[in-house]
């Protein structure tokens, strides 16, 4: 599937324009064989309804709590395809400091526990739209997610895997929360 991007805007007049559009193109890590990212739009200190073409933000990787948000595509190969998606050799710090250089502050921010389980300071909005995604939560739980399965990642203990047979792509829009106390 083409990802294509439009972005609207107004004119001086105040009427409404499309701003740009265009295709956007995957973004893949070699620390992450086989997910590919789609960097849709992004803002830091809430949006604005304005003129003109502003470019999305996406330093930090995840949103701070002053508003801002990132919208995502993400696609997931098969886990039985992994075994294809081996990470390329290398040194582990350089795969590591290519996450860090493309994605600024993704690693610090998840924290993995051993099994793959992460939790950020973000309220994570997800639309399963293609393929099948299972949702691993801290306790074990699972849900099985298909098309058109919408997700409120509340700041949990998380992981995601693809026990499907083909790709899973889920649509992501990560707002900035409030880490939870206590």
């Amino acid at each position: 599937m083409e990802i294509q991007r439009f972005v609207t805007g107004r004119r001086p007049d105040g009427s409404s324009v499309v701003d740009a559009h265009g295709p956007v193109d995957p973004v893949v890590l070699r620390a992450l064989p086989g997910l590919e990212f789609f960097r849709i739009w992004g803002a830091d200190g809430g949006s604005r309804v304005g003129s003109g073409a502003e470019e999305p933000v996406f330093e930090p990787y995840f949103p701070g709590t002053d508003g801002g948000f990132r919208f995502v595509l993400v696609t997931w190969p098969p886990d039985s395809a992994q075994a294809q998606h081996e990470p390329s050799a290398g040194d582990p710090a350089e795969l590591l400091g290519e996450v860090e250089r493309v994605f600024p502050g993704m690693l610090a921010a998840i924290a993995p526990d051993p099994a793959g389980r992460h939790a950020t300071d973000t309220v994570d909005l997800v639309v399963i739209l293609q393929g099948e995604l299972w949702l691993e939560l801290e306790d074990g739980t699972e849900a099985h997610l298909t098309p058109g399965s919408c997700v409120v990642q509340r700041g949990t203990r998380h992981a995601w895997h693809n026990r499907g047979d083909g790709p899973a792509l889920a649509a992501c829009v990560f707002l900035g929360a409030e880490p939870a106390t206590g």
